[in-house]
């Protein structure tokens, strides 16, 4: 997928609601330093930013097809955002506090496609089977 870098910014830092946000430690790929940068989640997009007033990410993270787990990592109150494949990249991360980790934690795994078809899926079981064929879902199987 191609993504289009004005826009990316323009919606990194336009003045809709964000999913979260926060100060986070982001251990660097090729360093093992950590480094303080400003998280934004807006739907599956994690962007990273050097300061909240900054106005253009550093970087993106597309959150689709990822897990989000605890790890033990030199930072307390750390976890990582996995993806499958041989060559994929793993992100370690760490919060400042034991609740700002589990409120991250829980936006990021409710951050993909896939989260909101299961719940979509959990919600169609649940309707009555004579009021389910006059509802439509954009979500498909």
């Amino acid at each position: 997928m191609k993504l289009n870098e004005r826009s990316l910014a323009f919606y990194a830092t336009c003045d809709a609601p964000m999913d979260n946000a926060g100060f986070l430690y982001k251990k660097g790929g090729r360093h093992a330093a950590y480094h303080r940068r400003w998280f934004v989640l807006r739907g599956n997009m994690l962007f990273y930013f050097e300061e909240p007033a900054s106005r253009e990410p550093v970087g993106v993270i597309i959150l689709e097809g990822c897990t989000v787990e605890l790890v033990e990592a030199a930072e307390e109150f750390a976890f990582a955002v996995r993806f499958a494949g041989a060559r994929a990249r793993t992100y370690v991360l760490a919060a400042e506090s034991q609740a700002a980790m589990e409120g991250w934690v829980k936006a990021l795994s409710r951050a993909s496609f896939d989260y909101l078809r299961l719940v979509v899926r959990e919600l169609e079981q649940q309707l009555p089977s004579s009021s389910y064929a006059s509802y439509v879902f954009a979500f498909p199987t």
